[in-house]
Protein backbone atom coordinates (compact mmCIF):
# COMPACT_ATOMS: atom_id res chain seq x y z
CA UNK A 1 0.00 0.00 0.00
CA UNK A 2 1.39 3.39 -1.02
CA UNK A 3 2.14 5.63 1.99
CA UNK A 4 4.45 8.25 0.44
CA UNK A 5 5.24 9.64 -2.99
CA UNK A 6 7.99 8.25 -5.26
CA UNK A 7 11.26 10.25 -5.29
CA UNK A 8 12.79 10.96 -8.72
CA UNK A 9 16.26 12.46 -9.33
CA UNK A 10 16.37 14.78 -12.35
CA UNK A 11 20.18 14.76 -12.36
CA UNK A 12 20.07 11.18 -13.69
CA UNK A 13 19.38 12.72 -17.11
CA UNK A 14 22.96 14.06 -17.12
CA UNK A 15 24.67 10.83 -16.02
CA UNK A 16 24.69 8.83 -19.23
CA UNK A 17 22.05 7.02 -21.25
CA UNK A 18 21.60 4.14 -18.81
CA UNK A 19 20.81 6.52 -15.93
CA UNK A 20 18.63 8.69 -18.19
CA UNK A 21 16.56 5.66 -19.22
CA UNK A 22 16.20 4.73 -15.56
CA UNK A 23 14.78 8.20 -14.83
CA UNK A 24 12.35 8.01 -17.74
CA UNK A 25 11.06 4.64 -16.63
CA UNK A 26 10.59 5.92 -13.07
CA UNK A 27 8.79 8.99 -14.43
CA UNK A 28 6.43 6.90 -16.56
CA UNK A 29 5.62 4.53 -13.73
CA UNK A 30 5.11 7.25 -11.09
CA UNK A 31 2.75 9.30 -13.21
CA UNK A 32 0.82 6.28 -14.47
CA UNK A 33 0.33 4.80 -11.02
CA UNK A 34 0.13 7.87 -8.74
CA UNK A 35 0.23 11.09 -10.76
CA UNK A 36 2.47 12.73 -8.13
CA UNK A 37 6.15 12.49 -7.19
CA UNK A 38 8.98 14.33 -5.44
CA UNK A 39 11.64 15.78 -7.75
CA UNK A 40 15.20 16.21 -6.47
CA UNK A 41 18.43 16.86 -8.38
CA UNK A 42 16.97 19.89 -10.15
CA UNK A 43 20.01 22.10 -9.51
CA UNK A 44 18.28 24.94 -7.65
CA UNK A 45 20.08 25.91 -4.46
CA UNK A 46 18.66 25.93 -0.95
CA UNK A 47 19.49 29.63 -0.74
CA UNK A 48 17.41 30.39 -3.84
CA UNK A 49 14.43 28.46 -2.50
CA UNK A 50 14.61 30.12 0.92
CA UNK A 51 14.82 33.56 -0.75
CA UNK A 52 11.53 32.83 -2.54
CA UNK A 53 9.79 32.15 0.75
CA UNK A 54 11.32 35.24 2.34
CA UNK A 55 9.99 37.40 -0.49
CA UNK A 56 6.62 35.67 -0.19
CA UNK A 57 6.52 36.46 3.53
CA UNK A 58 7.41 40.06 2.77
CA UNK A 59 4.46 40.28 0.42
CA UNK A 60 1.94 38.77 2.81
CA UNK A 61 3.25 41.02 5.60
CA UNK A 62 2.42 44.16 3.61
CA UNK A 63 -0.42 46.28 5.02
CA UNK A 64 -3.79 45.13 3.73
CA UNK A 65 -4.36 48.42 1.93
CA UNK A 66 -1.18 47.83 -0.09
CA UNK A 67 -2.23 44.31 -1.06
CA UNK A 68 -5.70 45.51 -2.01
CA UNK A 69 -4.16 47.87 -4.58
CA UNK A 70 -3.28 44.65 -6.42
CA UNK A 71 -6.58 42.89 -5.84
CA UNK A 72 -7.61 40.56 -8.67
CA UNK A 73 -10.95 42.33 -9.07
CA UNK A 74 -8.94 45.01 -10.92
CA UNK A 75 -7.58 42.51 -13.47
CA UNK A 76 -9.62 41.06 -16.34
CA UNK A 77 -6.71 38.61 -16.78
CA UNK A 78 -7.16 37.10 -13.28
CA UNK A 79 -3.80 38.41 -12.04
CA UNK A 80 -3.04 39.84 -8.62
CA UNK A 81 -4.07 39.44 -4.99
CA UNK A 82 -6.95 37.39 -3.58
CA UNK A 83 -8.08 37.86 0.01
CA UNK A 84 -8.81 34.89 2.22
CA UNK A 85 -12.26 33.54 1.44
CA UNK A 86 -12.53 34.96 -2.09
CA UNK A 87 -11.63 31.84 -4.10
CA UNK A 88 -13.75 28.73 -4.56
CA UNK A 89 -13.25 25.04 -5.27
CA UNK A 90 -16.23 22.76 -5.82
CA UNK A 91 -18.41 25.75 -4.96
CA UNK A 92 -16.94 26.01 -1.44
CA UNK A 93 -14.68 28.71 -0.03
CA UNK A 94 -10.93 28.08 0.06
CA UNK A 95 -9.25 29.42 3.20
CA UNK A 96 -6.09 31.01 1.80
CA UNK A 97 -4.77 34.30 0.49
CA UNK A 98 -2.57 34.50 -2.58
CA UNK A 99 -1.17 36.45 -5.48
CA UNK A 100 -1.24 35.16 -9.06
CA UNK A 101 1.63 35.94 -11.45
CA UNK A 102 1.49 35.02 -15.12
CA UNK A 103 3.65 35.85 -18.12
CA UNK A 104 4.13 39.56 -18.76
CA UNK A 105 2.08 40.15 -21.92
CA UNK A 106 0.24 42.90 -23.74
CA UNK A 107 -3.54 42.72 -23.63
CA UNK A 108 -4.86 40.65 -26.49
CA UNK A 109 -7.65 42.46 -28.35
CA UNK A 110 -7.75 40.93 -31.81
CA UNK A 111 -11.21 40.95 -33.44
CA UNK A 112 -13.09 37.66 -33.21
CA UNK A 113 -10.45 36.17 -30.92
CA UNK A 114 -11.11 33.05 -28.86
CA UNK A 115 -12.47 33.81 -25.40
CA UNK A 116 -9.44 32.32 -23.65
CA UNK A 117 -7.16 34.99 -25.15
CA UNK A 118 -8.76 37.38 -22.66
CA UNK A 119 -6.31 35.84 -20.18
CA UNK A 120 -3.34 37.52 -21.88
CA UNK A 121 -2.17 40.72 -20.19
CA UNK A 122 0.03 42.31 -17.53
CA UNK A 123 0.67 41.37 -13.91
CA UNK A 124 0.03 43.55 -10.88
CA UNK A 125 3.28 44.15 -8.97
CA UNK A 126 3.76 45.41 -5.38
CA UNK A 127 5.45 48.82 -5.48
CA UNK A 128 6.85 48.41 -1.95
CA UNK A 129 8.87 45.34 -2.91
CA UNK A 130 11.34 46.53 -5.58
CA UNK A 131 12.89 43.10 -6.24
CA UNK A 132 9.63 41.11 -6.26
CA UNK A 133 9.11 41.23 -10.02
CA UNK A 134 12.70 40.26 -10.85
CA UNK A 135 12.71 37.38 -8.35
CA UNK A 136 9.55 35.73 -9.57
CA UNK A 137 10.08 36.26 -13.30
CA UNK A 138 13.49 34.60 -12.77
CA UNK A 139 11.74 31.73 -10.95
CA UNK A 140 9.31 31.46 -13.84
CA UNK A 141 12.22 31.04 -16.26
CA UNK A 142 13.95 28.38 -14.13
CA UNK A 143 10.77 26.35 -13.73
CA UNK A 144 10.06 26.52 -17.46
CA UNK A 145 13.43 24.90 -18.14
CA UNK A 146 12.71 22.09 -15.68
CA UNK A 147 9.26 21.59 -17.15
CA UNK A 148 10.67 21.24 -20.67
CA UNK A 149 13.18 18.63 -19.49
CA UNK A 150 10.35 16.64 -17.96
CA UNK A 151 8.24 16.88 -21.11
CA UNK A 152 11.05 15.53 -23.27
CA UNK A 153 11.60 12.69 -20.81
CA UNK A 154 7.88 11.84 -20.85
CA UNK A 155 7.85 11.85 -24.65
CA UNK A 156 10.64 9.28 -24.85
CA UNK A 157 9.21 7.22 -21.98
CA UNK A 158 5.87 7.01 -23.81
CA UNK A 159 7.35 5.95 -27.14
CA UNK A 160 7.23 9.30 -28.98
CA UNK A 161 9.89 11.60 -30.46
CA UNK A 162 11.65 13.66 -27.78
CA UNK A 163 10.49 16.98 -29.27
CA UNK A 164 6.81 16.12 -29.80
CA UNK A 165 5.64 18.62 -27.15
CA UNK A 166 8.17 21.38 -27.93
CA UNK A 167 6.14 23.46 -30.40
CA UNK A 168 3.28 23.90 -27.91
CA UNK A 169 5.63 25.79 -25.58
CA UNK A 170 7.32 28.02 -28.15
CA UNK A 171 6.78 31.76 -28.63
CA UNK A 172 4.22 32.59 -25.96
CA UNK A 173 3.64 29.92 -23.27
CA UNK A 174 1.28 30.58 -20.37
CA UNK A 175 2.96 29.62 -17.07
CA UNK A 176 1.33 30.70 -13.83
CA UNK A 177 2.89 31.19 -10.39
CA UNK A 178 0.90 31.45 -7.19
CA UNK A 179 2.24 32.59 -3.83
CA UNK A 180 -0.13 31.09 -1.29
CA UNK A 181 -0.55 31.62 2.45
CA UNK A 182 -2.84 29.27 4.37
CA UNK A 183 -3.95 30.71 7.74
CA UNK A 184 -4.75 28.29 10.54
CA UNK A 185 -8.32 27.24 11.28
CA UNK A 186 -9.70 25.84 14.51
CA UNK A 187 -11.28 22.89 12.73
CA UNK A 188 -8.44 22.55 10.15
CA UNK A 189 -10.95 22.75 7.32
CA UNK A 190 -10.63 23.37 3.58
CA UNK A 191 -7.44 25.23 2.72
CA UNK A 192 -8.13 24.42 -0.91
CA UNK A 193 -10.72 21.85 -1.92
CA UNK A 194 -10.17 18.62 -3.82
CA UNK A 195 -9.40 19.34 -7.46
CA UNK A 196 -7.33 18.47 -10.52
CA UNK A 197 -5.01 20.96 -12.20
CA UNK A 198 -6.19 21.96 -15.68
CA UNK A 199 -2.78 22.39 -17.34
CA UNK A 200 0.19 20.14 -18.10
CA UNK A 201 2.14 19.80 -14.86
CA UNK A 202 2.69 21.58 -11.57
CA UNK A 203 6.01 22.18 -9.80
CA UNK A 204 5.24 22.91 -6.16
CA UNK A 205 7.57 24.22 -3.47
CA UNK A 206 6.29 23.88 0.10
CA UNK A 207 7.59 25.86 3.06
CA UNK A 208 10.00 23.64 5.05
CA UNK A 209 8.38 21.37 7.64
CA UNK A 210 4.80 22.27 6.65
CA UNK A 211 2.27 19.52 5.93
CA UNK A 212 -1.33 19.77 4.77
CA UNK A 213 -1.16 18.59 1.16
CA UNK A 214 -3.08 15.39 0.54
CA UNK A 215 -3.17 13.28 -2.65
CA UNK A 216 -5.93 10.86 -3.54
CA UNK A 217 -4.67 7.34 -4.24
CA UNK A 218 -7.31 4.72 -4.97
CA UNK A 219 -9.89 5.32 -2.20
CA UNK A 220 -7.57 6.95 0.35
CA UNK A 221 -5.91 10.31 0.96
CA UNK A 222 -2.10 10.24 1.35
CA UNK A 223 -0.42 12.95 3.45
CA UNK A 224 2.44 14.56 1.50
CA UNK A 225 5.19 15.65 3.85
CA UNK A 226 7.59 18.29 2.52
CA UNK A 227 10.98 16.96 1.43
CA UNK A 228 13.82 19.47 1.82
CA UNK A 229 14.49 21.39 -1.43
CA UNK A 230 12.33 18.99 -3.46
CA UNK A 231 9.52 19.91 -5.80
CA UNK A 232 6.25 18.07 -5.44
CA UNK A 233 5.23 17.43 -9.05
CA UNK A 234 1.85 16.43 -10.41
CA UNK A 235 0.35 16.12 -13.85
CA UNK A 236 -2.68 18.06 -15.04
CA UNK A 237 -5.58 17.39 -17.34
CA UNK A 238 -3.64 18.09 -20.55
CA UNK A 239 -1.33 15.13 -19.89
CA UNK A 240 -4.40 12.97 -19.35
CA UNK A 241 -5.69 14.22 -22.70
CA UNK A 242 -2.37 13.61 -24.47
CA UNK A 243 -2.19 9.98 -23.30
CA UNK A 244 -5.89 9.01 -23.52
CA UNK A 245 -5.92 8.54 -19.78
CA UNK A 246 -2.75 6.44 -19.48
CA UNK A 247 -1.53 9.27 -17.28
CA UNK A 248 -4.31 10.54 -15.01
CA UNK A 249 -4.66 13.98 -13.47
CA UNK A 250 -4.91 13.24 -9.76
CA UNK A 251 -7.26 14.80 -7.21
CA UNK A 252 -5.51 16.64 -4.39
CA UNK A 253 -6.37 19.10 -1.63
CA UNK A 254 -4.85 21.11 1.22
CA UNK A 255 -6.04 20.92 4.81
CA UNK A 256 -5.60 24.16 6.77
CA UNK A 257 -2.89 24.39 9.44
CA UNK A 258 -3.81 24.35 13.08
CA UNK A 259 -5.16 27.57 14.59
CA UNK A 260 -2.34 30.03 15.20
CA UNK A 261 -0.08 28.57 12.49
CA UNK A 262 0.39 29.39 8.80
CA UNK A 263 1.65 27.53 5.73
CA UNK A 264 3.27 28.98 2.60
CA UNK A 265 3.51 27.29 -0.76
CA UNK A 266 4.63 28.34 -4.25
CA UNK A 267 3.04 26.32 -7.06
CA UNK A 268 4.25 26.82 -10.63
CA UNK A 269 1.78 25.73 -13.30
CA UNK A 270 3.61 24.75 -16.49
CA UNK A 271 1.40 25.43 -19.49
CA UNK A 272 1.82 25.81 -23.26
CA UNK A 273 0.47 28.67 -25.36
CA UNK A 274 -3.18 29.35 -24.72
CA UNK A 275 -4.03 28.57 -28.35
CA UNK A 276 -1.87 25.44 -28.52
CA UNK A 277 -3.63 22.21 -29.40
CA UNK A 278 -1.82 19.69 -27.27
CA UNK A 279 -0.61 16.61 -29.18
CA UNK A 280 -2.12 13.19 -28.59
CA UNK A 281 0.48 10.44 -28.39
CA UNK A 282 0.44 7.11 -30.18
CA UNK A 283 1.36 4.89 -27.27
CA UNK A 284 3.13 1.54 -27.63
CA UNK A 285 0.60 -1.30 -27.62
CA UNK A 286 1.49 -2.48 -24.10
CA UNK A 287 0.84 1.03 -22.74
CA UNK A 288 -2.21 1.74 -24.88
CA UNK A 289 -3.88 -1.33 -23.38
CA UNK A 290 -3.67 0.36 -19.96
CA UNK A 291 -5.06 3.72 -21.14
CA UNK A 292 -8.50 4.06 -19.59
CA UNK A 293 -9.64 7.05 -21.64
CA UNK A 294 -10.10 10.70 -20.70
CA UNK A 295 -12.22 11.35 -17.61
CA UNK A 296 -15.82 11.95 -18.67
CA UNK A 297 -17.35 14.60 -16.42
CA UNK A 298 -20.06 16.82 -17.96
CA UNK A 299 -19.25 19.51 -15.37
CA UNK A 300 -15.55 19.50 -16.26
CA UNK A 301 -14.89 18.82 -19.95
CA UNK A 302 -11.20 18.19 -20.70
CA UNK A 303 -10.11 19.49 -24.10
CA UNK A 304 -6.73 19.59 -25.80
CA UNK A 305 -6.62 23.38 -25.98
CA UNK A 306 -4.76 24.91 -23.04
CA UNK A 307 -6.72 28.15 -23.02
CA UNK A 308 -10.09 26.41 -22.80
CA UNK A 309 -9.00 24.38 -19.78
CA UNK A 310 -7.44 27.35 -17.99
CA UNK A 311 -10.33 29.76 -18.67
CA UNK A 312 -12.99 27.37 -17.32
CA UNK A 313 -10.94 26.97 -14.13
CA UNK A 314 -10.45 30.72 -13.67
CA UNK A 315 -14.11 31.51 -14.17
CA UNK A 316 -15.09 28.96 -11.53
CA UNK A 317 -12.43 29.84 -9.00
CA UNK A 318 -12.96 33.63 -9.09
CA UNK A 319 -16.67 34.33 -9.64
CA UNK A 320 -16.34 38.01 -8.70
CA UNK A 321 -13.78 38.67 -11.45
CA UNK A 322 -15.79 36.53 -13.87
CA UNK A 323 -18.99 38.49 -13.19
CA UNK A 324 -17.27 41.88 -13.51
CA UNK A 325 -15.34 41.28 -16.74
CA UNK A 326 -16.67 38.12 -18.39
CA UNK A 327 -20.42 37.94 -17.74
CA UNK A 328 -21.04 37.56 -21.47
CA UNK A 329 -19.33 34.14 -21.58
CA UNK A 330 -20.50 32.68 -18.27
CA UNK A 331 -22.70 29.57 -18.45
CA UNK A 332 -26.36 30.10 -17.61
CA UNK A 333 -26.18 27.52 -14.83
CA UNK A 334 -23.42 27.66 -12.25
CA UNK A 335 -20.92 24.82 -12.83
CA UNK A 336 -19.47 22.81 -9.97
CA UNK A 337 -16.30 21.37 -11.50
CA UNK A 338 -13.16 19.81 -10.17
CA UNK A 339 -10.52 22.25 -11.38
CA UNK A 340 -9.11 25.04 -9.27
CA UNK A 341 -6.49 27.56 -10.35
Amino acid sequence: MLTTLPILDLSLLDQGELAANQFREQLRRATHEVGFFYLIGHGISTEKILSLFEESKAFFNLPLEEKLKLEMIHSPQFRGYTRTGREYTQGKIDWREQIDIGPEQPVSNHPNQANYLRLEGPNLWPARLPHFKEIFLSWQKQCMQIGLKLMRSWALALGSPENIFDSAFQENPYPLIKLVKYPGQKNQGQGVGAHKDPGVLTLLMIEPDKGGLQVQYQDKWIDVKPLTDAFVVNIGELMEYATNGYLKATMHRVVSPQEGETRLSIPFFFNPRLDATFPTLKLPDELAQEASGITQDPQNIITGTCGENVLKARLRAHPDVAAKFHADILPKTKPVGHSAY
